[in-house]
């Protein structure tokens, strides 16, 4: 089971803001993609939540690109910036990624981000969401967001 990314904001919306607030703190997050032969490789990319979508934009023929082409799993993770604060905690996105071509959706989207041209564009579909943070110092939380299921949050010491 998949949502996208107004699926998810309707179902949880305090975790989908705090998800939002991290990957906004930030330009670069990490994507990783699986390559021709099933080994993970990790890039930098660039992400927009824009109309109820998280959508990711590649240059032409990147392998990044290449590799969402061919098996379209993803996993994704907000850029934790500077130093070991983590503000707002670990943020990680998983789902696939569906290749754009439609023109009238690519020039909506080109005329709110202007990429640079040409570009492949992704749309996502979420197969889980997850937060990690400490709370009052003394607990690690981790909260998973599936589609169709409400958060669960484990607490561990």
């Amino acid at each position: 089971m998949t949502a996208n990314w107004a699926t998810f904001t309707a179902a949880e919306p305090e975790l989908a803001a705090t998800v939002e607030e991290r990957f906004g703190a930030f330009t670069h997050h990490i994507l990783a993609t699986l390559r021709k032969d099933g080994s993970p490789r990790t890039t930098g990319l660039e992400v927009r939540f824009l109309d109820g979508e998280l959508w990711l934009g590649m240059m032409p023929d990147s392998l990044k690109a290449a590799d969402l082409r061919r098996d379209a799993r993803f996993a994704l993770q907000a850029n934790p910036g500077p130093g070991t604060e983590m503000g707002g905690g670990d943020v990680r996105v998983s789902g696939r990624a569906v290749e754009v071509t439609d023109a009238g959706v690519k020039g909506a989207y080109r005329k709110e981000v202007e990429p640079p041209e040409p570009f492949h564009l992704f749309r996502t579909e979420l197969t889980e969401v997850v937060r990690t943070y400490v709370e009052d110092e003394k607990y690690l939380v981790v909260q998973v967001w599936k589609p169709g299921e409400p958060v669960r949050t484990l607490k561990r010491t």
